[in-house]
């Protein structure tokens, strides 16, 4: 039965398939979305940043660490037969290192969704791999390496730019509990990220949290762990490395936020309002009403 419905979304045109690039918080919100549109997605790993809010992302299951973002949870696949196999139900998100020059040969998408946040980085132009290509973040143009973007600025997020281009990143942290930018650690030197910690974690002022680079990284204020990179993971120089939230019991670090949401139903609105992308979705809908 597998095997057959491996083969039907291999050699059916109609089914919607969505490539995500980026673990993080907030392509693991959109991939949730897409998902309850009943896409089949595939995320894309990609080194940099390291992803912190990994209570809030998909990120863990290339690890083989159970992922559950909303009631989702996403399964790793590394060859191309275990993501088609994993993608052989609507609905699913399967995590994989595997980039996107690989994963394209396995199906056309209907649409990308480059959400890896990278800010600052050369973004690469992404129109014509997809029916639909939409960037998530600074950096992207309209035109010139996106079909359609998403603000996610503070005082835009969401918002569908289908000219022009997005802000561009201002390095000014949200406040979360009256705290901001005082609330993350940022990493200081390249070098590997080695800590006993998990997001949750109560800390207090002046805990050594890890080491980067044997060099000893300590909380700046008592909260809770609402991100840490991972144990291992390699981190170059200014990066954030940890956030803490000082809301005390009202302090969150599971499931999409706020934020996430409005982002991911801001993707989903530029593939309704693309006429094309629309008559697909909305035919592949019906079939489950």
């Amino acid at each position: 039965m597998a095997d057959k419905r491996a083969h039907n979304f291999l050699t059916s045109g109609a089914d919607l398939f969505a490539i995500v690039l980026g673990t993080n918080e907030i392509a693991s919100a959109i991939a949730v979305r897409l998902c309850w549109e009943r896409y089949r997605v595939v995320m894309s790993y990609d080194p940099f940043p390291p992803v912190i809010r990994r209570g809030m992302a998909f990120h863990d299951a290339l690890y083989d660490d159970r992922a559950d973002v909303d009631g989702i949870v996403a399964r790793r696949a590394e060859t191309a037969m275990e993501i088609v196999d994993a993608l052989s139900a609507p609905g699913s998100v399967v995590v994989t290192h595997r980039q996107l020059t690989d994963i394209i040969t396995l199906k056309s998408p209907t649409v990308i969704v480059d959400a890896r946040m990278q800010k600052s980085r050369t973004t690469p132009d992404l129109r014509r791999l997809a029916r639909l290509t939409i960037g998530v973040g600074p950096e992207f143009a309209v035109h010139r390496n996106c079909d359609v973007a998403i603000e996610t600025h503070p005082a835009s997020t969401g918002a569908l730019v289908e000219n022009g281009q997005t802000r561009p990143g201002d390095g000014v942290p949200r406040t979360l509990g009256g705290a901001g930018r005082e609330r993350f650690v940022y990493s200081t030197c390249d070098g590997v990220w080695r800590t006993p910690l998990d997001v949750g974690a109560l800390v207090f002022r002046g805990y050594v949290l890890g080491y980067q680079d044997r060099v000893a990284v300590c909380a700046p204020m008592d909260g809770y762990l609402r991100g840490i990179a991972r144990d291992g993971a390699y981190a170059p120089a200014g990066v954030k490395l940890v956030e803490i939230d000082p809301r005390g019991r009202a302090a969150c670090w599971t499931g999409s936020d706020g934020r996430g949401d409005r982002i991911a139903e801001a993707v989903v609105a530029a593939i309704v309002k693309t006429p094309s992308r629309s008559r697909v979705l909305k035919r592949e809908l019906s079939k489950f009403h």
